[in-house]
């Protein structure tokens, strides 16, 4: 029987390389989200229930239209890291590569419809 440390079985099996990377880009979107969310809310909420033409006219001011823009860019690449790492936890094998391919497609697209309405609302 061989006795190795948890060191020695692990050497020669190399590292993900982006852990770290990975890690400190979902805190730095979390924390962007904890600043973002809040001012979104206060920024959306006194225009629900309003007519379509106040919402369109609030919407076309720079400082609604940024938040409510940052919020879904943020939002939507939070959710696709997130994303990446429950498949990465889940699935294995080719399924794996082609589930953060559709989740990071799905993310993107609907961050850049999102961005797109609100810019076509702004300009």
């Amino acid at each position: 029987m061989r006795y190795l440390t948890d060191r020695k079985r692990a050497v020669g099996m190399g590292s993900a390389k982006s852990g770290t990377a990975h890690f400190w880009a979902m805190k730095v979107s979390s924390v962007a989200l904890l600043i973002l969310v809040p001012l979104f809310v206060f920024t959306f909420g006194p225009m629900l229930g309003q007519s379509h033409d106040a919402v369109m006219d609030y919407f076309s001011r720079p400082f609604p239209a940024i938040v409510a823009a940052l919020t879904l860019l943020v939002g939507f690449k939070h959710f696709a890291d997130g994303a990446q790492v429950m498949i990465e936890d889940y699935v294995h094998g080719t399924m794996e590569k082609v589930l953060i391919i559709l989740v990071t497609c799905l993310s993107y697209g609907a961050a850049a419809v999102g961005i797109f309405a609100i810019a076509r609302i702004a300009l």
